[in-house]
């Protein structure tokens, strides 16, 4: 049986260049099931997004999710995607079984915190959240900046294309600098000195559910091991209750970030999903 698939819809392409089609997956012209990709609206034209693959009951269990998912990816090798990514909720166990064996591996994990009901925590001794000031912001702007192009590289975007993307994203979300709607960007001082600098923002952090969105948290090096950074944390906490109004707090640790995601955890994040990727030969 020779297992296929063919496009159920148009092509869409935006402004931006980003592409998406669905597609039925066929075995000898039968539908058994369903796919759905895209190229990536952060990372650019070449990684390709696997945003669905769906095995209709009857006709799972046969392999052909695993034949599925290579023929998506020579779709995304033909629309010139050199990298591909998926995201897998941490209850598809089977999904996770399955793009293990294909070769991926973890790129990140989303993390989301219930607020609803919890006490507002106190600050924490000896440290202190306040604004960031205009000199400030021009170096931690431009540090973030950069930092975020070279994790675009590493994620397999070409450089002139990262720094491109990267410069827009941060136009795109800090419009107006330190003065960005619904937008909290704090210092930590502590032990006589700048410690660590915290981004929070309103944005949708389930689908359909508003709530607050830690987009960087950083302790200077001398000062790491010391606490500080679950003293930003809970200052976050802070800002998402009383200022933002949330009851939702979440954000995103990168693979290998060991000690931040128990940091995560000791505070009661949960992982939603998982953020995995491979390259394309």
């Amino acid at each position: 049986m020779t297992t296929t698939l063919r496009p159920s819809g148009p092509l869409q392409q935006d402004d931006r260049g980003s592409r998406s089609r669905t597609y039925d997956v066929c075995v000898n012209s039968r539908r058994v099931g369903s796919v759905e990709l895209g190229t990536h609206p952060a990372l650019g034209p070449t990684v390709g997004v696997l945003r669905s693959l769906a095995i209709d009951s009857g006709d799972r269990r046969r392999g052909r999710g695993t034949v599925a998912a290579l023929a998506a990816e020579e779709v995304l090798r033909d629309w010139g995607c050199t990298r591909v990514s998926t995201s897998v909720p941490t209850e598809a166990t089977a999904v996770a079984r399955l793009v293990a064996a294909l070769g991926y591996t973890e790129e990140s994990r989303h993390m989301i915190k219930e607020l609803t009901g919890a006490s507002l925590p106190e600050p924490t001794a000896g440290a202190e959240g306040r604004p960031m000031g205009e000199a400030e912001f021009l170096d931690w702007s431009a540090a973030e900046l950069e930092g975020y192009t070279q994790t675009l590289v590493g994620q397999g975007v070409p450089p002139e294309q990262a720094s491109a993307r990267a410069a827009a994203d941060q136009r795109r979300l800090l419009p107006e600098g330190l003065a960005t709607p619904r937008t909290w960007i704090r210092t930590m001082e502590a032990e006589g000195a700048v410690v660590g600098h915290l981004w929070v923002a309103e944005r949708e952090v389930r689908p359909g559910r508003q709530g607050a969105y830690v987009y960087a948290v950083e302790v200077a090096e001398p000062y790491r091991g010391r606490g500080h950074g679950r003293a930003l944390m809970l200052l976050a906490e802070r800002i998402a209750r009383s200022e933002a109004g949330a009851d939702l707090l979440g954000l995103r640790v990168r693979a290998g970030a060991t000690p931040a995601l128990r940091l995560y955890e000791s505070l009661g994040y949960r992982v939603t999903h998982i953020e995995v990727g491979k390259q394309l030969l």
